[in-house]
């Protein structure tokens, strides 16, 4: 089959990605070099990324049924892309510490950011299934990178098995839909469904939310969820929470908005109790939990039950959808890329400073960290003049504009017992006079300056999102799923 030359350049920054993996694997075989390692990825994502503007000029493009290069998926292109080179660049430090061989690191890291973007263009379960695997075997390797240590190869065979698990859930439940309506692509969906089998349809669906689920962290399929956070290394988590998760919510609205228009009826009811739960076990657990990782783990599961809503909210305009979703996600990646990026960069080479007491007093050795770490948790809090604010509050206006009266409610509350947990980290950090740390301990040595520079471009980041949103917001009403 021969791609006609806007074809090739909507696959650009998929090529490029795919092209860096592969000079990045030879480099390898040829000489073993971290720092050139790291500048190849970093080269070859910023090519990539470059790349969105020329693609952007031929789409919308559909390659074959399988991949639909459109503004939205370039969207969520940039986001995992950018996400990918925050992570090299908090990984290369934090690899320095702990692991004696780095390099194939950024081979897994590049192949995950290839799958976490395709999920975004993905217009038919084939390659949606693909996509997901190739994030996901990627990820098999990233949990458990430092295999000399017990945590991280126990995060890795938990989300081996239990991703196996919900892969097999999916599979069965496109298998399912394909056998009711004789097409995979989502575009033609629309037209089959009417006619189709309810009684292979409905299990079909349900069968393939359990799966999203799963990748999501949605309660009830959410177990996996704190224990893999807890035991990955920092960036790798970041990356987790971050780039994967985008690209599966991404080919979630895609899904929907192209095969049935909206999640109606039962659908609409399942979604909304995933919602609700979501929101409320995320917060409550997250009450009990004095690991700082695990209490992240818990708070990204309530905000996928967030952006769940909006989602839910936005059921009469794909437009809108797309904009609430786009925006929540713009600002939830540069919180939680910050927040594990201070971990990261804590970290020593005897491990992560994982519980709230390893906080304690950071401020009067890290001043930086410190105001770097309070805004990242005041923006997931939802407090003004942080990104997490307008993202929140432009949920809650689609909502209320949707009468979502009841999950309005629970996501208002939620966020109110949310600033609980958030803020017990926040008075740790200035809590403990400068002599009550330990001399040798991780607070008092030296921060690397590649980690500074990422956390401080980070912050600045989220302070222009959060007083400056009008560019961004108009840019995701221009994302139509159509």
């Amino acid at each position: 089959m021969s791609f006609t030359p806007a074809q090739w350049l909507a696959l650009s920054p998929l090529i490029a990605l795919t092209a860096t993996a592969v000079i990045a694997m030879v480099g390898i075989g040829v000489k073993r070099s971290h720092r050139a390692t790291l500048i190849i990825t970093l080269v070859g994502l910023a090519v990539s990324f470059y790349l969105l503007w020329p693609a952007s000029r031929v789409a919308p493009v559909s390659v074959t049924p399988l991949l639909r290069i459109d503004g939205y998926a370039l969207f969520f292109f940039g986001l995992v892309i950018g996400a990918a080179f925050v992570v090299a660049l908090l990984a290369y430090d934090y690899l320095e510490k702990i692991e004696p061989r780095h390099e194939e690191f950024y081979i897994l890291l590049l192949i995950a950011t290839l799958g976490a973007a395709g999920l975004a263009a993905s217009g038919d379960f084939v390659s949606f299934f693909l996509t997901l695997e190739l994030l996901s075997i990627s990820l098999y390797g990233l949990n458990a990178y430092p295999n000399g240590r017990p945590l991280p190869l126990e995060a890795g065979i938990k989300y081996l098995v239990l991703a196996a698990s919900s892969a097999s859930f999916l599979l069965f439940g496109m298998a399912l839909v394909y056998a009711a309506t004789g097409t995979m692509t989502f575009s033609l969906l629309a037209v089959a469904l009417p006619h189709a089998d309810p009684g292979l349809v409905l299990p079909g669906a349900a069968l393939i939310l359990v799966g999203i689920g799963f990748k999501l962290g949605l309660v009830p399929f959410h177990l996996w969820t704190p224990d893999v956070y807890q035991g990955a290394p920092a960036p790798v988590t970041a990356f987790v929470a971050t780039a994967s998760k985008a690209g599966i919510f991404a080919v979630l609205l895609r899904f929907f908005y192209e095969s049935t228009g909206a999640p109606e009826g039962r659908l609409f009811l399942a979604l909304t109790i995933l919602a609700f739960a979501s929101m409320v076990v995320g917060n409550l657990l997250a009450l009990r939990q004095r690991n700082v990782k695990r209490i992240l783990a818990y708070s990204s599961i309530a905000h996928m039950g967030y952006i769940l809503v909006a989602f839910l909210a936005a059921s009469r305009s794909a437009a809108m959808a797309a904009a609430a979703v786009g925006f929540y996600f713009l600002a939830y990646f540069i919180t939680t890329l910050g927040a594990f990026g201070i971990i990261a960069a804590l970290s020593t080479s005897k491990g992560e400073p994982d519980g709230i007491d390893d906080y304690r007093g950071l401020f009067w050795r890290r001043p930086f960290l410190t105001l770097v770490f309070t805004a990242m948790l005041l923006s997931l809090a939802g407090i003004p003049l942080t990104a997490g604010f307008l993202a929140k509050f432009y949920i809650v206006a689609a909502a209320a504009s949707s009468s979502l009266w009841m999950l309005l409610l629970v996501l208002v509350i939620t966020s109110v017992v949310g600033l609980y947990y958030y803020l017990r980290i926040v008075v740790a950090l200035y809590r403990e006079p400068p002599e009550a740390i330990a001399p040798d301990g991780p607070l008092a040595l030296p921060l690397a300056p590649t980690g500074a520079w990422v956390l401080g471009v980070l912050l600045v980041a989220l302070v222009w999102v959060g007083v400056y949103p009008a560019t961004f917001i108009r840019m995701m009403l221009h994302l139509p799923l159509r």
